[in-house]
């Protein structure tokens, strides 16, 4: 199955935002991101299944792995923050 982002729901963003966020912060490119870290914070389930669903993402139990699509719409979500800020 082809990965496919188009009309992601906003608990499936949410994970994008969250790997775009870390990406902006240390300046590297973001291949996974936690899914749960041990102190109560996770991603949502939800969108967490979305990503997966899409052949956006593969899962373990603690840890969102971006397959290559999802990589790449990592680096659009960051490019697009970066275009709103007029960079």
């Amino acid at each position: 199955m082809a990965a496919e982002t188009h009309a992601l729901s906003d608990r499936a963003l949410s994970i994008f935002a969250f790997a775009a966020y870390h990406h902006l912060i240390s300046g590297q490119p973001i291949s996974s991101v936690v899914r749960r870290d041990g102190s109560g914070h996770r991603a949502d389930p939800d969108g967490v299944a979305e990503v997966e669903a899409r052949g956006l993402a593969t899962l373990s139990d603690d840890e969102i792995t971006f397959t290559a699509p999802g990589i790449a719409f990592v680096e659009a979500v960051v490019a697009a923050i970066r275009q709103a800020s007029g960079r």
